[in-house]
């Protein structure tokens, strides 16, 4: 029998990979999207897409709307940052970080996870390519898992959760590349923070400039339609 998990969903470039490596590990996979007032709200379709394309057997849409709380250039009217270098996304945490973002969609998926009788949860979360975003570190991932069993009558009962992230120690190139070595269509993905109207990725923003160079660097063709073509 296939084991069961639980896809955390974006429909990005990195959600779309953990998918593919989940089924291609034997799991049977249900997938999450969250719409959490996010102006990138085009990124939900493409979680659509990408789940019925690499085949989730369910695929559910939570909605939490953390523009109640804002704080972030994702959910409050607050410019995103556009066209900054590598020194200047390392050097502190940017204004795109949605606080306690990760921590609230593990805590839906682990919910949905116990009503399927799963044990697993699947999530992109990257400790280099992350625009150092707290809730991407290792040490947040175990954590979670700790909480996991002290939270859940599953956890109590014996269940042990594990949060599996195979992207967290992988370059952008290396995660195109296994994602590409596993079928998967970044044509149907979309990354961009502040896409136009029409859902053109505006080729600028830190999400923008990261998958260009990684297709680039991973030899790639990149099959994004941008607004405007991201610097080399």
């Amino acid at each position: 029998m296939n084991k069961k998990a639980v896809v955390l969903l974006s429909g990005g470039l990195d959600s779309a990979t953990c998918l593919a490596w989940a089924r291609a590990q034997g799991f049977e996979c249900a997938t999450l999207a969250i719409d959490y007032g996010q102006r990138h709200r085009v990124e939900l379709a493409a979680a659509a897409k990408v789940a019925a394309a690499l085949g989730s057997t369910a695929h559910r849409e939570v909605r939490v709307d953390l523009r109640a709380i804002g704080g972030s250039a994702l959910t409050a009217d607050i410019a995103v940052p556009k066209g900054r270098d590598d020194a200047a996304m390392a050097s502190a945490i940017p204004i795109t970080y949605v606080p306690a973002r990760n921590t609230i969609f593990l805590g839906i998926a682990l919910g949905f996870a116990e009503t399927l009788g799963a044990s697993d949860l699947v999530a992109g979360m990257n400790a280099i390519d992350y625009s150092g975003y707290p809730d991407c570190r290792p040490e947040f991932v175990r954590a979670f898992e700790d909480l996991a069993k002290l939270a859940t009558r599953a956890g109590v009962e014996g269940a042990r959760y594990t949060v599996h992230t195979p992207l967290m120690a992988l370059g952008k190139a290396d995660i195109i590349q296994l994602g590409v070595s596993l079928g998967v269509d970044y044509a149907i993905t979309h990354s961009c923070y502040d896409p136009s109207q029409d859902g053109r990725a505006c080729g600028a923003c830190d999400s923008c400039m990261l998958r260009a160079r990684g297709f680039r660097e991973a030899g790639v063709s990149d099959p994004t339609v941008y607004f405007q073509t991201p610097e080399a």
